[in-house]
Formats: structure tokens, sequence, C-alpha cells
């Protein structure tokens, strides 16, 4: 049972809520005080500088970044004149760790990790060493930290360490000592009682949850705090794959309460000294509450094309029909090809519905427990020699080694799994790529179309339905066909993990503290430095060059993954790829708009954008409007763009194509916002409906005025078939955010002020 409060609750002694409606007089006069008994409001504070407890200024203890976006990173700090890393920066290669994609750029980038590691002092984990995550929880991770990663799961509440995933412009903050900026973060509870059954794992509890929070909005931009006895029924390894999860709620960040086995599992990793106890006050006050009877989940799955979507296994199984037709209804709304649909009834064969391939990966589903649970259930069985194909990525060389020592990868193997080393690749479509219409079964984090690696824009579709890797190790046992692990009858108490960190003391780069100034970044010849980008002008002209009306566009179709990740360090070689899964006409309509305003500013004004200027100096008012005073960018409309993936790219490549804003109902994440705003771009939101269409124009004048006012209705012009006024709002913003919009960006604005 999960159950959400629509209302505030008061914890008391850890385990007795009382709604605010039946709480007693006394208690809710201790609202206040209350409200700082959260285990959040603790570390929060304890990071925050800015002397106001609202309005925080944080600064983490270490950040992370992957290579598929630390050399970016690297980059747009060296141009703001970075000159060391001021805290622990740990660099690792778990996302392109295929080293033949794209001739030699991706062991070009890494050696550029290197190097820039060696100079500015920082931490660089090679290739198939470990996954960022299992790392940072491994190495970094501990009770009362903060951690920022660009990645949106960066999540290491289960450690104690409250973790936020950002896009790169963030982490640049940090390496040049200012702050992260956010309102104090409203917290919910996330009450856990009684205990898993057999069968059941994480990612089932994390599938429920989702399915719970995502769609309402419950926990979007706030901080899940765990808390309840049922914290203490799972082990820490247990725990990090439910954590890793709450990414996909939309939450702000997450944090646990910590007990002895938190204890144990810093001890066993070499670090007791960043073990404390963490615990709410006697008397704590949270915004909201999920209540969860751990005990009442059953194995999950989350069909195509979002966590979710999800249900259980067995009522799957009961109403196969009616839910995969729905499925396949939805799908097609979002993949708007009529020749190309989701055929998931197509795979059921005697009642029972087949995947074709299984995975077990990355930071949810390779960790110790959830691999040791899948080689019991699989010793001395087989996946079958047909199309189904199970693949198992251990998350570090460290859980690697144990898995080898203790039997468990020569119980895979011999039933017939592949054993791969530690990579990203099969959570945004870089690895195990099904066949075209064919199924994939993966314990990792993500099922958005083309998370898979197809790609529908060349006639090719699969899918991803996400389950616990012991529901997969039980459909593997079946050769595929779906089924629930715990109606599987079994029991299993995992064997104890013994931590050795010999590999990663033998090849990882520890450089904390022993940067050297002498030493030269190497860089490839797909590095490029950042283009120059404009300031703000006095008025914004923006052409729409997408409009899109999906519920939710996510960072993956803004910027896919995958095949685009080789020209990750080359700013224009990446741009070319914005949108091309969503809107494949997008680039060329943004690079005609970055023609016309270059030919315009060189004295040669094209007829159309003549003809747009024209127009509006006869609106009463413009009569006299100095077109000097006018920059012409393009932008988009989505309703809700910026769910899922915290890469900055998904920004970025829209301003290096003169990108000026984007115009939404609403942000999914406030990450997204936050890349468009360090990236020089104004997040728009609507007044209304959106009344003008893709090609229009948008005039929208005194811009730079509008950003010193209270921003709530910015007048606005549609240029379109006829003129007509629209109103625009922007959602607070911050006096450094307005300067780095008004700068053109981060870039700028940190160049600005070392001047």
């Amino acid at each position: 049972m999960i159950k959400l409060y629509d209302e505030g609750v008061y914890l008391l002694n850890g385990n007795t809520l009382v709604p605010e409606s039946q709480a007693a007089p006394e208690l809710m006069r201790k609202k206040e005080d209350a409200h700082k008994g959260t285990i959040s409001y603790s570390i929060l504070q304890a990071h925050n500088v800015s002397g106001n407890e609202e309005q925080l200024k944080i600064k983490f203890d270490s950040i992370t970044s992957h290579d598929l976006t630390y050399v970016g990173i690297i980059q747009t700090a060296k141009a703001s004149g970075l000159e060391k890393f001021p805290l622990p920066y740990v660099l690792t290669c778990c996302h392109n760790s295929l080293c033949a994609v794209g001739g030699t750029i991706n062991e070009d980038d890494h050696l550029f990790g290197l190097s820039a590691c060696k100079k500015y002092g920082g931490i660089y984990l090679p290739p198939h060493m470990g996954v960022i995550h299992q790392y940072m929880r491994e190495s970094m991770a501990g009770c009362g930290k903060m951690i920022l990663g660009s990645d949106s799961h960066t999540r290491y509440g289960a450690l104690g360490t409250m973790a936020v995933g950002e896009g790169g412009g963030e982490l640049v903050k940090q390496l040049l000592e200012q702050t992260w900026d956010a309102e104090y973060p409203e917290v919910i509870a996330v009450y856990l009682d009684g205990k898993p059954n057999p069968g059941i794992g994480p990612q089932d509890i994390a599938i429920a949850v989702v399915s719970a929070v995502f769609k309402n909005g419950y926990v979007k931009n706030k901080v899940m705090e765990f808390v309840g006895p049922g914290v203490s029924s799972m082990s820490t390894d247990y725990r990090n794959g439910i954590d890793v999860m709450t990414t996909e709620t939309t939450c702000l960040s997450s944090i646990w309460r910590t007990d002895e086995d938190t204890k144990a599992y810093l001890d066993k990793h070499g670090r007791p000294e960043d073990y404390r106890q963490l615990d709410p006050a006697q008397t704590a006050h949270y915004d909201g509450c999920i209540y969860i009877d751990l005990s009442t989940i059953h194995s999950m799955i989350a069909l195509p094309f979002h966590p979710s979507n999800g249900y259980e296994i067995r009522e799957l199984n009961e109403n196969m029909d009616d839910i995969l037709h729905e499925v396949e209804e939805n799908a097609s709304k979002l993949i708007k090809n009529p020749n190309l649909g989701l055929n998931l009834r197509d795979k059921v064969r005697n009642g029972a519905l087949y995947a074709d391939q299984g995975t077990i990966a990355g930071c949810a589903g390779g960790t110790y427990s959830n691999i040791m649970e899948a080689a019991h259930i699989l010793k001395g069985k087989s996946t079958g020699t047909d199309e189904y194909a199970l693949g198992i990525y251990p998350s570090s060389q460290a859980v690697m080694l144990e898995l080898t020592r203790n039997g468990a990868l020569a119980d895979l193997i011999e039933a017939g799994a592949t054993i791969r080393t530690a990579f990203c690749g099969p959570c945004f479509g870089a690895g195990d790529t099904p066949a075209h219409k064919g199924l994939s079964i993966r314990h990792t984090t993500r099922n958005f179309p083309n998370r898979e690696g197809s790609k529908p824009g060349n006639g090719q579709l699969a899918s991803v339905a996400l389950m616990d890797a012991r529901s997969i190790a039980v459909s593997s046992a079946n050769r595929g066909r779906i089924m629930a692990a715990d109606e599987a009858g079994y029991e299993f108490e995992c064997p104890e993990y013994h931590y050795d960190p010999k590999a990663y003391q033998h090849r990882v780069f520890q450089g904390v503290g022993k940067g050297c100034s002498e030493e030269t970044v190497i860089c490839g010849p797909n590095i490029k430095d950042w283009p120059e980008l404009p300031e703000l002008n006095d008025h914004m002209l923006l052409k729409v060059c997408a409009y899109i009306t999906d519920p939710v566009t996510t960072t993956d179709e803004l910027i896919p993954s995958g095949e685009t990740g080789s020209f990750r360090s080359n700013p224009m070689g990446l741009a070319e790829f914005t949108l091309s899964r969503r809107v494949p006409e997008y680039v060329g309509k943004a690079k005609a708009v970055m023609e016309n305003e270059k030919a315009r500013k060189a004295g040669n004004c094209p007829a159309e954008v003549a003809d747009i200027i024209s127009r509006i100096r006869n609106i009463s008012g413009f009569e006299e409007i100095q077109e000097e005073k006018i920059d012409l960018s393009s932008t988009i409309y989505a309703v809700k763009p910026g769910d899922g993936s915290a890469r900055e790219q998904a920004a970025s490549c829209q301003r290096v194509l003169l990108g000026g804003a984007n115009i939404t109902v609403e942000y999914a994440t406030k990450r997204y916002r936050s890349n468009l705003i360090n990236w020089g771009m104004i997040p728009f939101i609507m007044n209304g409906n959106p009344d003008f269409e893709d090609d229009d124009y948008i005039f929208v004048p005194d811009i730079k005025k509008a950003l010193d006012g209270d921003m709530s209705d910015i007048p606005a012009y549609v240029i379109g078939k006829e003129i007509k006024k629209l109103s625009l709002a922007i959602a607070p913003l911050t006096d450094e955010e307005k300067e780095i919009i008004q700068c053109g960006s981060l870039i700028n604005y940190n160049k600005a002020h070392k001047a």
C-alpha cells in the first residue's frame, strides 16, 4: 500500500505520523520549530553560506562528472578563468567507454580528463573501472555531506548524503567557488513500514513509488526524506537501488535516516569517519508524506515509455491484452509515425508476454546484491539458445572482483548470461540495442523512447520495460517469458560483501590537492572551444523553430543520447543532433535564423526579417524602434520540457544555434531551467494559451527592463499571419541569474567579473 497525504504531517519519535488535521493545538504551535527538525534542514543549512534560511546558497563537499559532460564543463571553467579544482572533483569514464566509436575521440576525451586532473588536481577513474554513482557511493559519499553531479541520477541519500544532479553550468560555479542557489525546498517524508517479501527488489519498490507520484507532481523539486522502521529492513546496498530511482519522480534530492547497516557499509569501504547517525528530531514537520507498507509491494514492470508506467507483473499477466493495447495507443501519440508502431501484443505467445533481451546494469541494477540474487536464481538453469539474451554489467571493478571470487559470475556465465565491464551505455542507448521491434527488459534507470538505442527517424523501433533484477532472472530462466520473482517461491540470504580497493589503488589517479599548473590539458582534434555568444539586447525577436505539444518533452528528445555522444566535446558538431528524433527540421530552421542574423548584422538584412521589422514598426509605440536594438534568435515551444537527464547540452545545443529562449507551460525539472539560464537563454512560461504557430515570429520588447520588473506579465507580440498580443512570464530569478542572462551565458558573466 502506498498512501499520499494531502496535507503536512508531523513525525514523532521517528515512528508516529500525525497529519496536521489531527494534530493537537500544542503540536501545531511547534510547527515552525518542527519544520527545522528534518534531516534535510540540518544538512542544507550546514552547507548554506547565504545567511538566509529560505534563500540557499550552497557549497558542496565534492562534485562529479562522467565523460559525456566533463570536457564541456572544464572547457567552460577554463574560459571563465579556472586555476585549480577547489574541491574534490571526480571524473569518470563510464558513458563513452566504447573507444572505437568515432575514431579516437572517446579516448581523446579520456586523455583530456586525466590531463585536467593532473593540472587542476582531481580524481580520474579510467574506462571500465566503475559507473559514476557506484564509485561515488564506494569512495566519496558520507553522512551529512552534499555532492553535486552533472548527471541526473546523482543520488546518494541512502548513505546520508544529499546529492543533486544538475547541468554542467552549476558545476562550473562550484569550480569557480560560486554557489548553487535555490529556494529552501519542501521536504516530503517517505515513511517506510514493514519489510519487502522474498523476490521483491529495489526496482519493484522504486517503480511503485514513481508510478504513484510522477504524474501528479507530488514531489517535484522537493526533497524526499526516507524515515520509519522499514528503512532498517533493507541493506544499504538495497536502499541504494531505490534511492537512485528517486530522480524519476522529478524530486530535487533525497536523504535517508542512517543506522548500523549504513555504518557497516562505510566501515567496509574503509571510511568509518564518514558515518554519523542521522535521524529527524523527536518532533519533525514535513510538507507531505508518502506512506509505504513494503510488505504490500509486488513484482513490478514499467512498460514503455516511462518509469511511471508501472504495473504489477501479476496484473499484467491477468489483463495482458487490455494493458498492452493501451500502452500501444499511448506510444502512437509519442512516435507520431503511422508507419511505425509499438506492437507489444506481437510478443504474446500462448498467453504469455516474451522479451527478446534482458539487461542488468548500471547504478540501479549492477549492484552486488542484485547480481548475487540473479545468480542464485539462474544457477543450474539456461537462458536458452534462441533470440533471448541476458547481459550483466557489474557496477564497478570492486563489485566484479567480489562476484568473481565467490563464483557468482561463473554461475551466470554457465546459465548463458554474458558479463560486461562497468558501463552506463544500456541506460541511454549506447549499448545492447535490441533488434527492430525488439522488447528489452532492463534493471536500469529509464525506459524513455529510444533509450535502448533505436532510431524511429530511420524506421527502427525497439522498446524497454523496466523490471527488477530478480524478475529479470526468473524471466531469463524461462527463455524471456516475463514472470514475477515474488511468485517464484524462493528464499535467499545474500552472502556478505567483501570490498577490496586494490583495483582502484592500482589504477585510479588521485590528484586532489596535487594539481600542477605546468601540466598541459591535452585536447584531441574533436575538442572544440565554445563559440562566442551574444549579450542580451534591448528587444528580442524570436522565430519559433519547433512547436511541441506532447505532455512532456524529455532531455533525450531535446538532444539524443547514444550516437550523439561522440560529438559531446564539439559544440557545433553536437548541435547538429538537436531535436533530431523529435523535430528533425529544427536544426535547419535554427541555422537559417542564425545565418539571417549574421547577414543582418553585416548590413545585408534578408527580406523576410526586414518585413518582420517593418511590421513591428506598425505596432503602436514602436514606430521609431531602432533596428540595432533588436536581436534575432530562435526559440522552441514545448508544454513541459526537460524531464530526464541533467545534460546541459539540451540547452547549450540550442544556444550555439543562436537559441534565445524557451516558451513553455512549465519546466519539468529545475535542472533544465537552470541549464537554460546558465547558457543565457530566457526561460519563458505562458500566461494563457500559446496563440502562435510554428514558424511565427514573436517580438518581446524591452526585455532588459522586463528582467528588472516582477516578470509576471511580459508583453509580447506574435508577428504571424496577423499581429496578436501575447503575455509571457518568467518565474523568479536571482540577481545573479538575471545578470547571466543579460551577459549571454555563464562564460560571459564570469569573464566580465574577472575583468
